[in-house]
C-alpha cells in the first residue's frame, strides 16, 4: 500500500521542511533545489519551494499570521500534544491553548500553525 502523501508549497521550503521533519520525526527521503521529501511507510510529506515571483510576494512575520482560510488542513497523530508544544514554538510555529482542544473518536485534537502560518492539527489517542 502506498503512503498517504501531502504536498505543501512554501516561501522557504528548507525551513518549513525542517519544521515538519523535527516536529513529526520524519526522516528525509530525497531533496533537490526546490523541494524536500520526507516520510515513513505511512506518511510522505513533500515541501516544495514556491516559484520565485510568488515567493517574493509572501511576507512571513514573526509570529506568522495564521492562514485559516484554506480548504485543506493536515492532521497528524502524535503520542503527546503538550510534549510537542515547546518544539512547535522553538521551530517558529504555535499551538492553540490547551483549553481549545476537543475530543472526538477517542482522540484529543488541537490546531496549530507552522512557521509560515499554515494551519495543521495534532491528534493524540485518549489514555
Amino acid at each position: 500500500m502506498l503512503p498517504l502523501t501531502a504536498v505543501v508549497y512554501a516561501k522557504d521550503a528548507r525551513r518549513l521542511a525542517d519544521f515538519y521533519a523535527q516536529l513529526l520525526a520524519l526522516p528525509g527521503i530525497e531533496s533537490g533545489d526546490s523541494f524536500v521529501r520526507m516520510g515513513t511507510a505511512a506518511l510522505e510529506l513533500t515541501i516544495v519551494q514556491a516559484p520565485p515571483a510568488l515567493a517574493a510576494t509572501i511576507v512571513i512575520a514573526q509570529p506568522p499570521p495564521v492562514r485559516e482560510e484554506t480548504p485543506i488542513k493536515l492532521s497528524f497523530g502524535v503520542p503527546d500534544i503538550e510534549a510537542l508544544r515547546p518544539w512547535v514554538e522553538r521551530l517558529g510555529g504555535g499551538l492553540q491553548s490547551p483549553d481549545a482542544a476537543w475530543s472526538w473518536r477517542g482522540a484529543t485534537h488541537l490546531d496549530g500553525w507552522d512557521a509560515e502560518g499554515n494551519v495543521f492539527q495534532l491528534r493524540q489517542l485518549a489514555a
